[in-house]
Protein backbone atom coordinates (compact mmCIF):
# COMPACT_ATOMS: atom_id res chain seq x y z
CA UNK A 1 0.00 0.00 0.00
CA UNK A 2 2.96 2.39 1.22
CA UNK A 3 4.41 2.02 -2.64
CA UNK A 4 1.52 2.41 -4.82
CA UNK A 5 0.79 5.67 -2.71
CA UNK A 6 4.19 6.78 -2.96
CA UNK A 7 3.88 5.58 -6.97
CA UNK A 8 0.75 8.24 -6.66
CA UNK A 9 2.64 11.13 -5.39
CA UNK A 10 5.97 10.38 -7.57
CA UNK A 11 3.36 10.59 -11.03
CA UNK A 12 3.04 14.60 -10.33
CA UNK A 13 7.40 14.83 -11.41
CA UNK A 14 7.45 16.12 -14.68
CA UNK A 15 3.55 16.87 -15.10
CA UNK A 16 3.99 20.85 -15.96
CA UNK A 17 6.15 19.96 -18.63
CA UNK A 18 3.97 17.65 -19.95
CA UNK A 19 1.61 20.11 -19.92
CA UNK A 20 3.37 22.64 -21.26
CA UNK A 21 4.31 20.29 -24.25
CA UNK A 22 1.18 19.38 -25.13
CA UNK A 23 0.09 22.77 -25.35
CA UNK A 24 -3.11 21.85 -22.57
CA UNK A 25 -3.02 24.52 -20.57
CA UNK A 26 -5.99 25.94 -22.54
CA UNK A 27 -8.38 23.31 -21.66
CA UNK A 28 -8.05 23.96 -18.15
CA UNK A 29 -9.51 27.58 -18.58
CA UNK A 30 -13.28 26.98 -17.69
CA UNK A 31 -11.87 24.42 -15.14
CA UNK A 32 -10.10 26.56 -13.22
CA UNK A 33 -12.40 29.02 -13.07
CA UNK A 34 -15.32 26.43 -11.79
CA UNK A 35 -12.60 25.67 -9.21
CA UNK A 36 -12.32 29.13 -8.14
CA UNK A 37 -15.84 30.35 -8.24
CA UNK A 38 -16.79 27.30 -5.92
CA UNK A 39 -13.56 27.05 -3.37
CA UNK A 40 -14.82 31.22 -3.22
CA UNK A 41 -18.64 30.41 -2.57
CA UNK A 42 -17.92 27.60 0.17
CA UNK A 43 -14.88 29.50 1.55
CA UNK A 44 -17.45 32.25 2.59
CA UNK A 45 -19.99 29.65 3.80
CA UNK A 46 -17.74 28.02 5.62
CA UNK A 47 -16.20 31.30 7.21
CA UNK A 48 -19.94 32.02 8.45
CA UNK A 49 -21.02 28.75 9.36
CA UNK A 50 -18.05 27.43 11.75
CA UNK A 51 -18.97 29.84 14.83
CA UNK A 52 -22.80 28.79 14.23
CA UNK A 53 -21.72 25.00 14.59
CA UNK A 54 -19.98 25.52 17.43
CA UNK A 55 -22.26 26.80 19.43
CA UNK A 56 -24.74 24.12 18.02
CA UNK A 57 -22.79 21.65 19.60
CA UNK A 58 -21.94 23.03 22.87
CA UNK A 59 -25.90 23.12 23.47
CA UNK A 60 -25.01 19.18 23.79
CA UNK A 61 -23.66 20.18 27.19
CA UNK A 62 -26.05 20.79 29.66
CA UNK A 63 -24.59 21.60 32.71
CA UNK A 64 -22.97 24.84 34.09
CA UNK A 65 -19.23 23.71 35.18
CA UNK A 66 -17.02 22.91 32.48
CA UNK A 67 -19.25 24.87 29.81
CA UNK A 68 -17.00 27.30 28.83
CA UNK A 69 -14.63 24.77 27.63
CA UNK A 70 -16.71 22.83 26.17
CA UNK A 71 -17.58 25.49 24.24
CA UNK A 72 -14.45 26.39 23.59
CA UNK A 73 -14.10 23.00 22.00
CA UNK A 74 -16.96 22.40 20.38
CA UNK A 75 -15.86 25.71 18.54
CA UNK A 76 -12.58 23.99 17.38
CA UNK A 77 -14.80 20.76 16.43
CA UNK A 78 -17.75 23.00 14.80
CA UNK A 79 -14.47 24.91 12.79
CA UNK A 80 -13.05 21.31 11.50
CA UNK A 81 -16.50 20.38 10.86
CA UNK A 82 -16.85 22.95 8.59
CA UNK A 83 -13.78 22.76 6.75
CA UNK A 84 -13.74 19.42 6.18
CA UNK A 85 -17.56 19.24 4.56
CA UNK A 86 -16.26 22.47 2.78
CA UNK A 87 -13.36 20.51 1.29
CA UNK A 88 -15.62 17.44 0.43
CA UNK A 89 -18.08 19.50 -1.61
CA UNK A 90 -15.59 21.33 -3.18
CA UNK A 91 -13.18 18.60 -4.67
CA UNK A 92 -16.74 16.89 -5.96
CA UNK A 93 -18.58 20.01 -7.60
CA UNK A 94 -15.62 20.69 -9.53
CA UNK A 95 -14.63 17.19 -10.31
CA UNK A 96 -17.89 16.56 -11.68
CA UNK A 97 -18.29 19.72 -13.36
CA UNK A 98 -15.30 19.35 -14.86
CA UNK A 99 -15.13 16.08 -16.20
CA UNK A 100 -16.14 16.82 -19.71
CA UNK A 101 -13.34 19.11 -19.98
CA UNK A 102 -10.59 17.05 -18.16
CA UNK A 103 -11.44 13.83 -20.25
CA UNK A 104 -10.19 15.41 -23.68
CA UNK A 105 -7.02 16.72 -21.30
CA UNK A 106 -6.62 12.81 -20.19
CA UNK A 107 -7.24 11.54 -23.60
CA UNK A 108 -4.29 13.27 -25.54
CA UNK A 109 -2.14 12.39 -22.65
CA UNK A 110 -3.22 9.03 -23.17
CA UNK A 111 -2.40 9.67 -27.16
CA UNK A 112 1.14 10.42 -26.40
CA UNK A 113 2.60 8.07 -24.01
CA UNK A 114 1.17 5.24 -25.76
CA UNK A 115 0.47 5.82 -29.23
CA UNK A 116 -3.07 4.27 -29.09
CA UNK A 117 -5.50 6.12 -31.35
CA UNK A 118 -8.42 7.93 -29.38
CA UNK A 119 -10.49 5.83 -32.26
CA UNK A 120 -9.65 2.81 -30.21
CA UNK A 121 -11.69 4.25 -26.85
CA UNK A 122 -15.31 3.94 -26.31
CA UNK A 123 -17.03 6.80 -27.96
CA UNK A 124 -18.62 9.35 -25.40
CA UNK A 125 -20.56 12.54 -26.22
CA UNK A 126 -19.77 15.72 -23.53
CA UNK A 127 -23.44 15.37 -21.97
CA UNK A 128 -22.15 11.36 -21.67
CA UNK A 129 -18.79 12.72 -19.42
CA UNK A 130 -20.60 15.08 -17.47
CA UNK A 131 -23.43 12.93 -16.71
CA UNK A 132 -20.65 10.14 -15.68
CA UNK A 133 -18.68 12.74 -13.63
CA UNK A 134 -21.59 13.47 -11.66
CA UNK A 135 -22.97 9.91 -11.34
CA UNK A 136 -19.50 9.06 -10.29
CA UNK A 137 -19.47 12.20 -8.18
CA UNK A 138 -22.62 11.70 -6.07
CA UNK A 139 -21.77 7.89 -5.53
CA UNK A 140 -18.34 9.37 -4.23
CA UNK A 141 -19.80 12.38 -2.31
CA UNK A 142 -22.79 9.96 -0.17
CA UNK A 143 -19.83 7.40 0.74
CA UNK A 144 -17.45 10.06 2.03
CA UNK A 145 -19.79 11.51 4.23
CA UNK A 146 -20.87 8.52 5.62
CA UNK A 147 -17.54 7.61 6.53
CA UNK A 148 -16.51 11.58 7.46
CA UNK A 149 -19.26 11.54 10.36
CA UNK A 150 -18.18 8.85 12.59
CA UNK A 151 -14.25 10.27 12.19
CA UNK A 152 -15.28 13.63 13.23
CA UNK A 153 -16.66 11.89 16.37
CA UNK A 154 -12.98 11.35 17.41
CA UNK A 155 -12.77 15.18 17.73
CA UNK A 156 -14.11 14.68 21.02
CA UNK A 157 -11.17 12.49 22.54
CA UNK A 158 -9.11 14.91 23.77
CA UNK A 159 -5.36 15.37 21.56
CA UNK A 160 -5.16 11.23 20.64
CA UNK A 161 -8.67 11.99 18.85
CA UNK A 162 -7.81 14.79 17.20
CA UNK A 163 -4.80 13.61 15.42
CA UNK A 164 -6.43 10.65 14.71
CA UNK A 165 -9.36 11.88 13.31
CA UNK A 166 -7.14 14.60 11.18
CA UNK A 167 -5.26 12.07 9.82
CA UNK A 168 -7.95 9.33 9.07
CA UNK A 169 -10.05 12.55 7.48
CA UNK A 170 -7.01 13.63 5.25
CA UNK A 171 -6.16 10.03 3.69
CA UNK A 172 -10.40 9.73 3.27
CA UNK A 173 -10.39 12.36 1.46
CA UNK A 174 -7.18 11.60 -0.71
CA UNK A 175 -8.70 8.58 -1.45
CA UNK A 176 -11.68 10.23 -3.23
CA UNK A 177 -10.30 12.92 -5.16
CA UNK A 178 -8.06 10.15 -6.44
CA UNK A 179 -10.74 8.16 -7.79
CA UNK A 180 -12.06 11.10 -9.29
CA UNK A 181 -9.31 11.84 -11.09
CA UNK A 182 -8.34 8.91 -12.32
CA UNK A 183 -12.24 8.09 -13.55
CA UNK A 184 -11.50 11.15 -15.77
CA UNK A 185 -8.85 7.86 -17.56
CA UNK A 186 -11.25 5.33 -17.25
CA UNK A 187 -14.51 6.28 -18.53
CA UNK A 188 -12.74 5.78 -21.70
CA UNK A 189 -12.06 2.05 -21.16
CA UNK A 190 -14.50 1.21 -19.11
CA UNK A 191 -18.26 1.23 -17.88
CA UNK A 192 -19.03 2.79 -14.24
CA UNK A 193 -18.87 -0.68 -12.46
CA UNK A 194 -15.71 -1.63 -13.57
CA UNK A 195 -14.56 1.36 -12.60
CA UNK A 196 -15.34 1.09 -9.50
CA UNK A 197 -13.60 -2.07 -9.37
CA UNK A 198 -10.08 -0.77 -11.17
CA UNK A 199 -9.88 1.79 -8.46
CA UNK A 200 -10.61 -0.35 -5.04
CA UNK A 201 -7.68 -2.84 -6.88
CA UNK A 202 -5.80 -0.19 -7.20
CA UNK A 203 -6.70 2.34 -4.26
CA UNK A 204 -3.26 3.18 -2.82
CA UNK A 205 -2.26 5.00 -6.17
CA UNK A 206 -5.84 6.76 -5.75
CA UNK A 207 -4.60 7.66 -2.46
CA UNK A 208 -0.75 9.37 -3.41
CA UNK A 209 -2.25 11.17 -6.37
CA UNK A 210 -5.15 12.86 -4.06
CA UNK A 211 -2.84 13.98 -0.77
CA UNK A 212 -1.14 15.98 -3.28
CA UNK A 213 -4.53 16.93 -4.49
CA UNK A 214 -5.44 17.72 -0.96
CA UNK A 215 -1.80 19.82 -0.44
CA UNK A 216 -2.75 21.45 -3.23
CA UNK A 217 -5.59 23.14 -1.38
CA UNK A 218 -3.38 24.44 1.40
CA UNK A 219 -1.87 26.93 -1.13
CA UNK A 220 -3.84 30.00 -0.96
CA UNK A 221 -5.61 30.56 -4.27
CA UNK A 222 -2.46 29.12 -6.12
CA UNK A 223 -3.59 25.87 -5.29
CA UNK A 224 -7.53 26.45 -6.75
CA UNK A 225 -5.77 27.21 -9.63
CA UNK A 226 -3.31 24.46 -10.05
CA UNK A 227 -4.64 21.83 -8.45
CA UNK A 228 -6.72 20.12 -11.44
CA UNK A 229 -4.15 20.66 -14.13
CA UNK A 230 -1.24 18.71 -11.98
CA UNK A 231 -4.02 16.25 -10.84
CA UNK A 232 -5.54 15.40 -13.36
CA UNK A 233 -1.89 14.79 -15.66
CA UNK A 234 -0.85 13.01 -12.80
CA UNK A 235 -3.51 10.19 -12.47
CA UNK A 236 -3.42 10.15 -16.50
CA UNK A 237 0.34 9.05 -16.24
CA UNK A 238 -0.35 6.82 -13.41
CA UNK A 239 -3.63 5.12 -14.25
CA UNK A 240 -2.42 4.45 -17.96
CA UNK A 241 0.77 2.90 -16.64
CA UNK A 242 -1.81 0.27 -14.92
CA UNK A 243 -3.73 -0.19 -17.51
CA UNK A 244 -0.96 -1.39 -19.42
CA UNK A 245 0.60 -3.68 -16.88
CA UNK A 246 -2.51 -5.20 -16.84
CA UNK A 247 -2.54 -5.61 -20.69
CA UNK A 248 -5.13 -3.66 -20.79
CA UNK A 249 -4.05 -1.03 -23.42
CA UNK A 250 -2.25 -2.74 -26.08
CA UNK A 251 0.34 -0.08 -27.60
CA UNK A 252 -0.02 -0.63 -31.54
CA UNK A 253 2.77 -2.51 -33.51
CA UNK A 254 1.93 -3.01 -36.91
CA UNK A 255 -1.28 -1.32 -37.94
CA UNK A 256 -4.43 -0.70 -35.32
CA UNK A 257 -5.15 -2.78 -32.49
CA UNK A 258 -8.06 -2.55 -30.22
CA UNK A 259 -8.07 -2.92 -25.83
CA UNK A 260 -9.22 -6.13 -25.60
CA UNK A 261 -11.68 -4.77 -22.27
CA UNK A 262 -13.56 -2.09 -24.37
CA UNK A 263 -16.63 -4.42 -24.99
CA UNK A 264 -16.61 -5.37 -21.26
Amino acid sequence: MINNILRGVKAYSGCFALISKLKLWKYFAIPVLISIITATIIGISAYGLSDNMGRFIAKAWVWEWGKETFTTISTFIGAIMIVAIGLILYKHIIMALSSPFMSPVSEKIEEHITGVDRHSHRNTSFQEQLWRGIRINVRNLGKELLVTIPILLLNFIPLIGNIAATIILFLVQAYYAGFGNMDYTLERHFKYKKSLQFVRKHRGVAIGNGIVFMLFLFIPFIGVIIVLPLSVTAATLKTVELLESENLIVRPTNGFETPKHLNT
